[in-house]
């Protein structure tokens, strides 16, 4: 028996995990002559608090109300009547990064997480494979005694280790969370969502018809959880990641609330900013000598509009502020539920309205298909025009366009993705302690940033930051805390920080700012390279709140200083390579499912095969392939998906219809279907696709001549001039049913087959 370890080592916080108290008992040859002591695992320190993190997703600084926006958000507006504003927080301009400097108190670079889990690339810095010297969160607080749990979206686990075979180290599970329901990826269908509890795949329990959102049902696991939780341990803390897919695209609010916003934004983006920047004004949000930056040239003047233009982006528009309004009610719910708690005093609730500025990415027109645009691809008006009265129900994946991201982000320039600018990364921010918080109507005005979040939150715990976990030397935060914040208006937070995005790059120093904008955010199609001829600006913040007067001809000598600065802290925290592609990057080969051959041509399923990300399964585009399934039918009395790949945005599925063999190929909403002509015979059949690409080497998306057989001979024959380059979208692939969104609205998912499937194998060139 090892000997008990000494006291001294017990509650060392400095290392974790920690240990066992030490035994108090006595060891004799029996227990007659020994005295028993149960030992106790590490506890949290006294008085820690409750900690709760909401964090938005793609919500500009000028939407909410409780920041003189336009859109109602009454339970953010209570929260903040009784807590604190900070008008000076920063993310780093989109999401998944955003969310690895929260989560680790690295910057996003040093974290693993430089851009998106869809684009990474294989430098470190790029790979979205978070180091385990940069612990969470999670981790730390877990280890201290706190119970942990993580609701909605995680974008950071590489989307090739989403799968059944894991690795599971960087699920939510791996990362120090306890408890996970929510989906890896980037956004997902709020009425068809692609769900994981812990890290097994579950289905809604009931369909979008019958009342089913996942906003909803999300904050009703989390509220259960909780309180369950305090009836069983109401002394031991918790820490609650909460972190909705709204308000990022698809904008999919309940239909009600959608309504409730008819031709409340007929007066177009111009007249939004103006109301807007005079109510935050009016609030005291921003300071009194705050401009209202100029609308560029990539937002046409909304008087100049046609009538088609103002009917779908008024429309779009609605949808949105429909959403996030119906978010705050549902975390309103939340918070009334925390309320209730027996030591809601103690609990701190930090609440980030946006992990990145309003986004951009439903390009000119806006569109009822998001994912078409983040392959590059532009949506034609009257195609959303046509289909207005469809706009956020099930089978859109509807995004306002570019005037309104604008807009959202009041009173700043640009939009998420440009990191180099204030409309990417300031985001409102409020925090609620009633323990510890008194409210004041100013915000706070210190320069805060995501990475500063959990030194905060360890320094409200009185726990230190390890300096080892699980052995691993960690390495050190880029963070420091403004719990000083909390009880002063005199704390100024951070006097140094870059950005970087996609090549949109900027550096804070000592309240100056040097900026340097690189890339369209609705242009995902282009690359500029050059980036020596990126125009720098220049920007006293503390007298320019906004970014209005660029000082950079006035004081040249400053603007080298200050890009010499960035160039330092690019190179401190690893931000190098710059990488400026957009949806080349998407079809950069990810590396392939651990354990599995990385030059397999060849893959083999059975029934029962679901939810498996895109990335990690077979390579279906920009090639030829074929697919034979051994199937068993009953003839015309069976029907069901045999292989589905993809959603409503774009994929490809094979299926029976009565019997009927049927594949269809979704070209972002232009339906190809080609279908046998008879049943197949009782018994066993073989079904095969034959995918012949027509593209050359090198070339993605063109055209494919698709062959359909059955038992060796041909049924079916079509052609199709596109293919999806890039990818299909936010659902997966799965064999014996469409889980999610359907691929075709010929059927229902998931539309299981309900015959027997022996086995399905893809075979590509």
């Amino acid at each position: 028996m090892a000997p008990p370890p000494a006291a001294g080592n017990v509650q060392d916080r400095n290392k974790l995990p920690m240990p066992l108290s030490p035994f108090t008992g006595k060891i004799g040859k029996t227990y007659k002559e020994s005295t028993s002591a149960w030992q106790s695992p590490p506890k949290a320190p006294a008085g820690a608090p409750n900690v709760i993190i909401v964090l938005l997703d793609d919500v500009g600084f000028g939407q909410s109300s409780a920041f003189g926006g336009l859109v109602p958000m009454p339970n953010l507006e209570k929260l903040a009547s009784e807590g604190l504003r900070f008008n000076d927080f920063h993310t780093t301009g989109i999401c998944g990064p955003s969310r690895s400097a929260l989560l680790t108190g690295r910057n996003h670079h040093d974290a693993g997480n430089g851009f998106l889990m869809e684009w990474a690339t294989g430098f470190p810095e790029y790979s979205t494979m978070i180091p385990r010297d940069t612990a969470t969160i999670g981790e730390i607080l877990k280890d201290n005694g706190y119970s942990t749990w993580w609701f909605g979206k995680n974008h950071n686990t590489p989307d090739w280790e989403t799968s059944v075979a894991g690795p599971f180290d960087r699920w939510p599970t791996g990362l120090g969370f306890e408890y996970f329901y929510g989906f890896n990826a980037g956004e997902t269908d709020q009425w068809y969502p692609v769900l994981f509890e812990n890290t097994t795949p579950v289905e809604p329990d009931k369909t979008p018809a019958q009342g089913y959102h996942f906003m909803t049902d999300m904050t009703d696991r989390a509220i259960a959880r909780m309180k369950f939780f305090k009836s069983m341990a109401p002394q031991k803390p918790f820490f609650m990641y909460f972190a909705p897919g709204a308000a990022h695209a698809p904008h999919e609010p309940p239909r009600e609330w959608r309504d409730k916003f008819k031709g409340k934004f007929d007066m177009g983006w111009d007249k939004y900013r103006e109301i807007v920047y005079q109510q935050q004004l009016k609030e005291g949000i921003i300071p009194a000598n705050t401009q209202l930056t100029k609308r560029p040239d990539w937002v046409k003047p909304w008087d100049s509009l046609n009538a088609d233009q103002k009917k779908v982006y008024s429309a779009l528009m609605e949808n949105f502020a429909g959403y996030l309004s119906f978010t705050d009610h549902e975390i309103g719910r939340l918070l009334d539920a925390v309320r209730q708690l027996p030591d809601a005093n103690n609990t701190l609730v930090i609440y980030i309205v946006g992990d990145n500025g309003a986004s951009a990415e439903g390009g000119p027109d806006g569109t009822l298909n998001e994912i078409k645009n983040l392959n590059g691809l532009q949506t034609d008006l009257q195609d959303v025009l046509k289909n207005i009265d469809r706009i956020g129900e099930p089978g859109t994946e509807p995004h306002y366009p570019i005037g309104w991201a604008w807009a959202g982000d009041t009173p700043f320039q640009w939009v998420k993705q440009v990191a180099s600018h204030l409309g990417a990364t300031r985001n409102p921010m409020v925090a609620w302690w009633p323990a510890k918080i008194k409210h004041d109507d100013k915000p706070r005005d210190a320069f805060v940033h995501l990475v500063d979040v959990l030194p905060t939150v360890l320094d409200a715990a009185h726990i230190p930051m390890p300096d080892t976990v699980n052995g691993i030397k960690q390495y050190p935060l880029a963070g420091k805390s403004f719990l000083a914040a909390f009880s002063s208006n005199d704390y100024r937070g951070r006097n140094e920080q870059y950005f970087e995005i996609l090549s949109n790059r900027s550096i804070y120093l000592d309240g100056w700012k040097a900026d340097a904008q690189h890339t369209m955010p609705w242009r995902q199609d282009l690359a500029p390279g050059n980036w020596d001829k990126d125009r720098w600006e220049l920007y006293n913040l503390q007298d320019d709140y906004s970014e209005a007067n660029d000082l950079a001809a006035k004081m040249p000598e400053k603007l080298a200083q200050m890009k010499a600065a960035f160039d330092k802290a690019a190179a401190q925290f690893h931000v190098y390579p710059l990488d400026d592609r957009g949806s080349a990057r998407l079809a950069v080969p990810k590396p392939a499912v651990t354990g599995s051959d990385p030059n397999a041509k060849e893959f083999t399923f059975a029934a029962g095969a679901t939810r498996i990300p895109e990335t990690a399964a077979p390579p279906m585009k920009n090639r030829s392939w074929k697919l034979v399934a051994n199937v068993k039918a009953d003839g015309a009395q069976t029907s069901g998906v045999i292989v589905g790949f993809g959603g409503t945005a774009a994929g490809l599925t094979l299926y029976l219809d009565k019997g009927v063999p049927v594949f269809d190929y979704n070209y972002f909403e232009k339906q190809t279907a080609i279908r046998g002509k008879s049943p197949l015979k009782s018994g066993a059949s073989t079904v095969e696709v034959d995918f012949d690409y027509l593209g050359k080497k090198g070339e993605v998306g063109k055209g494919a001549n698709v062959t359909l057989k059955v038992d060796g001979a041909v049924v079916a024959t079509g052609k199709l001039d596109q293919t999806v380059a890039g990818r299909f979208g936010i659902d997966t692939f799965g064999v014996g049913e469409d889980t999610g969104q359907p691929v075709t609205p010929a059927y229902q998912p998931p539309f299981k087959y309900t015959g027997d499937i022996d086995k399905v194998v893809i075979s590509v060139k």
